[in-house]
């Protein structure tokens, strides 16, 4: 390899960039809206400034190294200074700045312009989740992690989309202006899609704009990027764009499903009716901290099977999943879960793992306790 440098490194160059070529995986995506292809033709003009000025420089320098070198029986130059060579790095450093600065703000005026909205969806960030809310079309959700457990534990095959895909995605209609306003209920998060361009912290006690304006239906996935505690990786993001009429009727089936769960708090549930229904509410949102089977992470995730609070006064168990417990990794369900939700992952803990307590939190006593805590 020594004695032909210059092959092997003409060989190793033509390696490196066919393959990146072959891919460009390492470069940005122009993404699905306008903003996102904006913010991609400025990541190119710059960097292609930053090639040219690479190659001059880079140029200049090895040319006079080799044009300059001490046995050819060069002389150096002596001279103190030059107006023109200091004009020049002054005027030509200045012009390329502005040649940046003018797409870099229009682009910017572009990403901040949350005004003339035609749907607006309040996002809030929760660990690990996050909750939906089309404002003032009676309409919202929660969006949990959909990668099975076997995948996550090496169990099985990892699928195409893992750690990617969520039961619940975010539905927004095409062609339409959506402002999104961004805010967390526990630590700050992040909200990131990079083919929509939009990446905006979630902030307690903060609501942070952005907006977008998809062209073409489709998938659009992300993640949050705010290290948010023990599953941050394990809170995606996905965007599912529908043509405005198949968003209308995605819309109007969500607002029939909003009545029906209403309607659900008045049934009379039988206990095995919670228990099947605890069990998938549990798994959703309760799992990742206590565990699949109850036995917790302690000391942060206390055990549930046979636990005080499992096997205790029932009253107290809904006390707890109501309001949390401050100071603690455990949250307050009470704004996160419906009624029915609560009184089922409650019935579902009191009568897994052994528990069998065989009693019951019905929705009626979750909606009263609900009740008293508003007058």
């Amino acid at each position: 390899m020594m004695r032909h440098p210059r092959v092997w490194m003409g060989l190793l160059l033509w390696l490196a960039f066919s393959s990146a070529q072959a891919e460009w995986a390492v470069n940005m995506l122009p993404g699905a809206t306008e903003v996102s292809r904006s913010v991609f033709d400025l990541h190119m003009i710059i960097f292609w400034i930053c090639v040219v000025i690479g190659v001059v420089v880079f140029g200049v320098m090895f040319w006079s190294m080799l044009i300059h070198r001490r046995s050819t029986g060069q002389k150096p130059a002596h001279f103190h200074e030059s107006t023109t060579v200091e004009i020049l790095w002054t005027v030509v450093p200045f012009v390329i700045l502005v040649v940046m600065a003018v797409p870099a703000t229009k682009t910017l005026i572009e990403i901040y312009d949350t005004s003339e909205s035609e749907l607006d969806i309040q996002i809030t960030g929760y660990q690990w989740k996050w909750h939906y809310k089309y404002l003032g079309q009676d309409v919202e959700f929660f969006s949990n992690l959909a990668t099975p457990a076997a995948q996550i534990h090496n169990q099985a095959d990892k699928g195409e989309h893992y750690l990617l895909e969520v039961d619940e995605p975010l539905v927004v209609p095409v062609g339409t202006k959506v402002r999104f306003l961004i805010t967390a209920a526990d630590v700050i998060h992040s909200w990131w899609v990079p083919a929509l361009a939009v990446k905006k912290d979630a902030i307690p006690g903060f609501v942070n704009e952005s907006w977008t304006r998809i062209e073409e239906p489709g998938i659009y996935r992300g993640q949050c990027t705010e290290l948010c505690g023990k599953d941050h990786g394990f809170m995606p993001v996905v965007v599912e764009a529908k043509s405005k009429e198949d968003f209308a009727k995605w819309l109007a089936v969500r607002k029939e499903e909003a009545a029906k769960l209403k309607e659900l708090t008045t049934k009379e549930w039988t206990l095995q009716e919670l228990v099947e229904r605890g069990d998938k509410v549990y798994h959703t949102a309760c799992a990742s901290c206590h565990q699949a089977e109850g036995q917790g992470l302690p000391p942060m995730f206390p055990a549930l099977k046979g636990s005080k609070i499992a096997t205790g006064p029932k009253q107290g168990h809904l006390d707890i999943v109501f309001h949390g417990k401050p100071g603690t990794a455990m949250a307050a369900f009470g704004k996160q879960l419906s009624e029915v939700d609560i009184a089922a992952v409650i019935t579902y803990e009191r009568n897994a793992w052994g528990n069998a307590m065989n009693d019951m939190v019905t929705p009626q006593e979750v909606l009263a306790l609900k009740q008293a805590e508003e007058k």
